[in-house]
């Protein structure tokens, strides 16, 4: 009997640890490059009259998805880029560094949460990448301000999409 009852108890708690694997929290994550910058000999240019438009429009697509969290990389454009819907949002901004940034330790301090992510025509494609594990996405085009990426995980599984907006 003793035996029963401990092999019922193994048995729950191993069934309760893969439970929990398999159901974890929908993760979801949104990353465009940065609006529309200046040309000029800086290497930290603001955005153009275009761009503070368009992160003003990026900040009407996203009024109705709840954001956990805005990450921007420590740029003048993606900053100003995160900044209208971080505030429509009462949230702050993170900065991050592409290539430094630990992705494991992202995901799993982002694990179950909405974020937006806000990066460069190089960085965002890249970064997608290694959220999905593939080489799937290449460099946006210098004249495109209008991707967006959408990753999402959710009970082990990742889906990936790219809209192109305008």
């Amino acid at each position: 009997m003793k035996r029963l009852l401990l092999g019922i108890v193994i048995g729950l708690i191993t069934l309760s640890l893969f439970s929990q694997e398999e159901h974890k929290e929908l993760s979801t994550y949104y990353l465009i490059r940065h609006a529309e910058k200046q040309i000029v000999n800086n290497p930290n240019p603001e955005l153009t009259d275009e761009g503070i438009l368009r992160a003003e429009k990026w900040a009407l697509i996203f009024k109705d998805i709840k954001f956990d969290a805005v990450y921007s990389t420590d740029y003048l454009r993606t900053i100003a880029t995160a900044q209208p819907t971080a505030q429509s949002q009462n949230l702050e901004i993170f900065l991050y560094h592409p290539i430094k940034m630990d992705i494991k330790q992202f995901l799993k301090e982002t694990e179950g949460k909405t974020v937006l992510m806000v990066g460069h025509s190089n960085t965002i494609p890249a970064f997608v990448n290694k959220l999905i594990e593939k080489e799937k996405y290449k460099d946006i085009p210098d004249e495109n301000f209008g991707n967006l990426y959408i990753v999402e995980f959710s009970n082990n599984m990742i889906t990936d999409k790219l809209l192109h907006l305008d």
